[in-house]
């Protein structure tokens, strides 16, 4: 089994994603759907960080406009952390 992903890996995954778009090299559709094969990774593998880390990194993720507010509620749904 592959190790668990940092919550530092998962939020410079979450950056990559926002500046691809940022520039034009990704898609909407694009988007979603490596945002959802990311989120899929996570479930698999796990993530090495408590609730609190978590949920806190994507609240700053959310504040720096690395993700909108819609992003961070979808995150939190399908991690499970709401």
């Amino acid at each position: 089994m592959a190790s668990a992903i940092s919550v530092e890996r998962f939020v410079q995954e979450l950056e990559k994603l926002h500046d691809l778009m940022v520039n034009g090299n990704l898609a909407h559709g694009e988007y979603d759907q490596r945002l959802a094969t990311t989120i899929q990774e996570l479930k698999e593998r796990g993530i090495d960080g408590d609730r609190a880390t978590v949920q806190d990194a994507l609240t700053a993720a959310a504040e720096k406009g690395t993700i909108t507010a819609a992003v961070h509620d979808h995150l939190l749904n399908r991690l499970g952390l709401k």
